[in-house]
């Protein structure tokens, strides 16, 4: 792997963080930092193509983060799934949650958190090249990309 996609492992080790077993972790919480790790991402496609507004670059941004957008990518990308994505996936999916959605049908809400935990344990799992190929070939899969 390259080393500039170590990003969780620096992290890990300029803080003394010691390896945990990422499986037992809760789904919410891997879709808590997969959230966050996921909306990075996005972010730095979208700035890179070029200066532009930062309304411009958060309209954009938002439609592609969206619950309704990851449900749309998780649902075009199962049949690349591993068999223990598939589970993160899942167990993402099934997480009773306290919180509900806003702007997104109950089911695109379930399934956007599945994307969001199974991008949480690819990052922490060190998985950056297979995190980023799921969301190239999902973004591929939408258009959102050329």
């Amino acid at each position: 792997m390259e080393e500039s996609l170590n990003f969780s492992k620096k992290i890990k080790e300029k803080f003394s963080i010691d390896d945990l077993d990422i499986k037992m972790f809760s789904p919410l919480n891997l879709a808590y930092i997969g959230d966050g790790i996921y909306d990075l991402i996005i972010r730095t496609m979208v700035v890179t193509k070029g200066n532009c507004a930062v309304n411009s670059l958060h309209k954009e941004v938002s439609s592609i983060v969206k619950a309704e957008t990851q449900s749309k990518m998780i649902l075009s990308l199962q049949e690349e799934l591993s068999e223990l994505e598939m589970t993160m996936f899942k167990r993402g999916r099934n997480a009773k949650s306290n919180s509900s959605a806003k702007n997104a049908s109950i089911v695109d809400y379930r399934r956007a958190t599945g994307f969001e935990s199974l991008m949480g344990y690819l990052y922490l799992t060190n998985e950056m090249d297979r995190m980023l190929e799921l969301i190239y070939k999902g973004c591929k899969n939408l258009n959102l990309i050329n």
